[in-house]
């Protein structure tokens, strides 16, 4: 049974072993330089995030995601829990919490794409680059309840 619940201080190693392994198991796209230099910046950020946090049985972090207001900034899951209900809890989450939702999603990031596809989501607009300059595209979506 998947719980979620807000993540705490001592939760920050998870959450960046979280976004390791998810990262490397979707984001071959990224330059081995890349996929370094935005490693590190995650290690200096992720821990202090304020996270929400899907959680099995035994309290172990599953995945996890940032929410600003109504944006969600971040949604990953531990690639050994993809296909388990994770991502779409912690979606539905956000959803019951803010109703309208926006997102981003890597373009090269297939697997994410189909995802969001599957949850609702639709191409709101579409971004050359990433949110640090790098040339990684990025497709905006939105999420509205339908009535």
């Amino acid at each position: 049974m998947i719980r979620i619940r807000p993540s705490t201080p001592a939760d920050g190693d998870r959450a960046v072993e979280i976004w390791r392994d998810a990262v490397d198991a979707t984001h071959d796209f990224l330059t081995a330089e890349d996929r370094i230099a935005i490693g590190e910046e995650v290690k200096d950020f992720l821990p202090q995030a304020p996270l929400w946090l899907a959680v099995d049985a035994d309290d172990r972090p599953a995945g996890f995601m940032l929410l600003d207001d109504n944006s969600m900034e971040a949604l990953f899951i531990d690639p050994a829990h993809r296909g388990t209900g994770v991502g779409r809890a912690l979606v539905a989450h956000a959803i019951g919490l803010h109703g309208a939702i926006t997102t981003e999603v890597n373009e090269q990031n297939c697997q994410a794409v189909g995802f969001y596809q599957r949850m609702g989501f639709v191409a709101a607009g579409r971004s050359e680059r990433d949110g640090q300059g790098r040339p990684y595209p990025l497709i905006h979506l939105r999420f509205t309840p339908q009535d």
